[in-house]
């Protein structure tokens, strides 16, 4: 776990964007029920745990523009930590944590309304947490009610989402190295993955998809991980052709592909890998050809992407490569289409490839960060979608910096259709790598599995 002052630097950071008279409310996630008496797997909000490292439910934040931290916490109860476990309590948390106060969770409504007097603006999470703008109403109220007492209510409410998502797009020092160790736990899962596919067939063994998502979750698991970063995504055959397919029963045939696409979370940091790989550990003459395309594209999209570059490049540059390839194999008809500018064009790519490129990565998968540079949202340009006739208002896209991270996964996913060759069809191929920008270019985290078609192929005959 990374020192208190690494988390005293975020508060005091942000408690400097605040404003002398700003006050932030930051609470945790709730418990959420699975069924009856039994809980969810507790994982705090991103928000409070970037700013605090504290992993407890029931707990709130309060930090205000001169810096001062306040946290709201479960308070020491022995008969309840013999049934829950170990609570932190609000005595420790001081010196524990670096806040300045403490006090039980149970003082929250009571305290609140005095902390926000004589405040000029209130700062917390919009549409993050519901019922949490209420709760800020009620406590607002109760100011109001001490108006007669020379109480001044805050007259302003923020977004401290605007604030909080800026800090966190770009990662520190810290956050980057338990990136790279996440990527190198999931990793090693695909790599078993892999094997156990190739072991389970030459033995002739009847091979599931669920084999190889336990291969994954084992992985994470015994190198420390707490918990996979969103649900696996294990897709033999023609599932691999769903985007979201979740892992299930179906069987793992030779001369069929694979589609993974799993990560683990380490210490409240995301990994996203995906790999496709042939079952048995050969590629068959089409899938060789789609594999060998989409790499590529990713290729393209790895070299465009670097300080500097917009965030929409490597999308850009993938599309450019996907849409010559599709009408190279004959995928795309060029006497219905024209040419490759004309598939980027028209959209036509998009029945093949539909969704972008990238996405933000940190401590959720779909990390938070605008994709819009900030300097630039009013130059706007509007255009029609040639697909859906939609009119889109387009505004410049971010411009990247060092100490972003973002994934790069291009795809294709061919199912029948007239005009389609047969020797394609029920073939799903997406590769995803996470990427940190650096001031020369990219550094790709997950490349600890294979991605060359060569390389993926030699791993499984070693199995």
């Amino acid at each position: 776990m990374p020192p208190s002052s690494l988390y005293a630097d975020r508060r005091a950071r942000l408690a400097a964007q605040l404003g002398a008279g700003g006050i932030a409310i930051i609470p945790t996630a709730p418990e959420r029920p699975r069924n009856r008496d039994n809980q969810y797997q507790y994982r705090p909000d991103s928000y409070f745990y970037y700013l605090t490292g504290f992993g407890e439910p029931n707990a709130c934040l309060v930090l205000t523009g001169d810096g001062h931290s306040t946290l709201f916490c479960q308070p020491k109860d022995m008969e309840r930590e013999i049934w829950d476990g170990y609570r932190l309590g609000p005595q420790a948390a001081p010196a524990a944590l670096g806040v300045d106060a403490a006090y039980s969770f149970a003082e929250l409504d009571a305290r609140l309304p005095r902390l926000l007097e004589n405040r000029a603006c209130v700062w917390y999470p919009f549409a993050t947490h519901t019922g949490l703008a209420a709760r800020v109403e009620g406590w607002l109220a109760a100011v109001r009610a001490r108006a007669r007492y020379g109480a001044l209510c805050p007259a302003a409410q923020n977004d401290l989402c605007t604030l909080l998502d800026e800090m966190r797009l770009v990662k520190d020092a810290h956050e980057q190295a338990t990136m790279r160790r996440a990527a190198q736990i999931s990793a090693r899962g695909h790599v078993r993955a892999m094997q156990r596919a190739a072991r389970m067939l030459r033995a002739g063994e009847d091979a599931r998809e669920y084999h190889l998502e336990a291969e994954l979750l084992h992985e994470f698991r015994q190198q420390g991980a707490q918990y996979p970063a969103y649900d696996a995504i294990v897709a033999a055959g023609a599932n691999a052709c769903v985007l979201h397919y979740r892992a299930s029963d179906a069987p793992l045939r030779a001369g069929e592909l694979v589609l993974i696409d799993a990560g683990c979370e380490l210490d409240g940091y995301a990994s996203d890998i995906t790999r496709t790989f042939p079952a048995d550990g050969k590629f068959t003459g089409p899938q060789r050809a789609l594999y060998d395309l989409v790499l590529a594209s990713q290729q393209a999209a790895v070299a465009a992407t670097r300080a500097g570059a917009r965030f929409d490049a490597p999308h850009e540059a993938t599309v450019a490569v996907l849409a010559q390839g599709l009408l190279d194999l004959g995928l795309l008809d060029k006497n219905k289409v024209g040419t490759a500018q004309d598939v980027i064009a028209s959209r036509a790519y998009f029945a093949f490839y539909m969704h972008r490129t990238s996405h933000w990565l940190g401590m959720d998968v779909h990390d938070c960060g605008s994709y819009v540079e900030p300097g630039e949202v009013g130059q706007t340009s509007v255009r029609q979608d040639p697909l859906s006739g939609e009119t889109i208002t387009e505004r410049p896209s971010r411009i990247l910096r060092p100490g972003m991270v973002l994934t790069i996964e291009p795809g294709l996913y061919v199912r029948p259709a007239p005009g389609v060759p047969e020797a394609f069809h029920h073939i799903g191929i997406r590769i995803e790598d996470d990427a940190l920008v650096t001031a020369q270019g990219c550094e790709l985290l997950t490349r600890d599995v294979p991605v060359a078609a060569d390389e993926i192929e030699a791993l499984m005959r070693g199995a």
